[in-house]
């Protein structure tokens, strides 16, 4: 059975290792080789899902996603944001359609110079 609070122990976890030394903690050392290194881990193991989806192997795809939710909670961490965050965020986009939630962060990007920008390239 699936326990949903996990996610929450595993960030409160990750967040108290913030403290703790870099030769004895996996997250203390993501954490301490700074956000480039955790992206580098993020696009690795984002990689490792969609082979594993290629491959039709759904085990692999659980165990890779896993790992990708993981390296993204010390993402999160690093940017001192909490799960809490993102999940008022999914909180928020509930029962809109996705083109309609598209649509409104455009036009955002576009009210703040953004959008203007990007198409400038």
């Amino acid at each position: 059975m699936s326990d949903p609070d996990i996610l929450f122990r595993l960030a409160e976890t990750i967040e108290a290792r913030k403290q703790s030394d870099p030769h004895a903690s996996y997250v203390a050392k993501l954490l301490h080789d700074g956000r480039d290194k955790i992206l580098k881990k993020i696009a690795e193991e984002s990689a490792e899902v969609l082979l594993a989806s290629k491959d039709g192997d759904s085990t692999h795809v659980v165990r890779e996603t896993a790992d990708l939710w993981f390296h993204c909670l010390v993402l999160l961490a690093h940017h001192n944001l909490k799960l809490g965050d993102v999940l008022d965020e999914l909180r928020r986009r509930e029962g809109v359609s996705g083109i309609d939630e598209k649509a409104a962060r455009k036009a955002g990007l576009a009210d703040n110079g953004i959008g203007r920008m990007n198409q400038d390239k």
